[in-house]
């Protein structure tokens, strides 16, 4: 049985995503605030995250960060802030996707199935070339186990989806992807925030890598997407 957290501060709204997702067959531990949530990960060991962005105390982005520092668990934000800034934050930050409220227990059953076939299936997909083998390209080395990228041996300091996005184009050189496949394969279905959520990750991550001095260059090949070459 997975086990998810349901961390909000909306005793309604927690109240009926504990009980939907109780009916479909999950375990559910919600918590009102951000407090306890990091120490109750390590006991527990969740299976994913459903949480707040705005919360008392601790907001979900800064626990998100907290929490991708030493976890990779799935994280789902919920949010009554429903612009494309905060998704693009929550995404940026590590979330694995963003629901705006109000929503239906039925969209975000959904997304959770979803995020878990893409988990059952991370190890089986064919256009990656042994995710478990470290890459590099020139004087940049990207290690899929360790989940880090080095420029002249210094982490470059990558968010999760910007090492997802630089591992597929660094492992599948010289091919292109439009935004709906880095969509299906970064996130890992057509997820709602369009695809200007592709394009600022893109930019954010070819800063990283020109801020580290990396030899790596994401190219845009117009009218379509996005490629590495060797």
């Amino acid at each position: 049985m997975k086990h998810i957290f349901v961390v909000d501060d909306d005793r309604e709204i927690r109240f009926l995503i504990k009980k939907y997702l109780e009916k479909e067959g999950f375990k559910i531990t919600d918590f009102s605030d951000s407090t306890l949530v990091f120490s109750e990960i390590k006991r527990l060991s969740p299976d994913l995250i459903v949480m707040d962005v705005m919360m008392p105390g601790i907001d979900g982005i800064e626990l998100c960060k907290k929490i991708r520092k030493e976890y990779e668990l799935p994280i789902i934000f919920v949010s009554a802030r429903g612009e494309e800034v905060d998704r693009i934050i929550g995404l940026e930050v590590g979330g694995d996707d963003y629901l705006s409220k109000p929503f239906s227990p039925r969209e975000l059953l959904a997304r959770i199935k979803n995020i878990f076939r893409r988990l059952e299936k991370l190890d089986n997909r064919a256009d990656v070339v042994d995710t478990e083998s470290a890459v590099m390209i020139k004087n940049t080395s990207l290690s899929p186990v360790q989940r880090m990228v080095h420029v002249n041996g210094v982490d470059a300091g990558l968010t999760m989806k910007e090492f997802d996005i630089l591992k597929l184009l660094m492992s599948n050189q010289n091919k292109a992807y439009n935004r709906d496949q880095l969509l299906e394969k970064v996130w890992g279905y057509d997820f709602a925030g369009e695809g200007r959520v592709v394009d600022d990750v893109i930019k954010r991550l070819r800063k990283k890598l020109s801020q580290a001095q990396s030899d790596v260059e994401i190219l845009t090949v117009w009218g379509f997407g996005y490629k590495i070459e060797n």
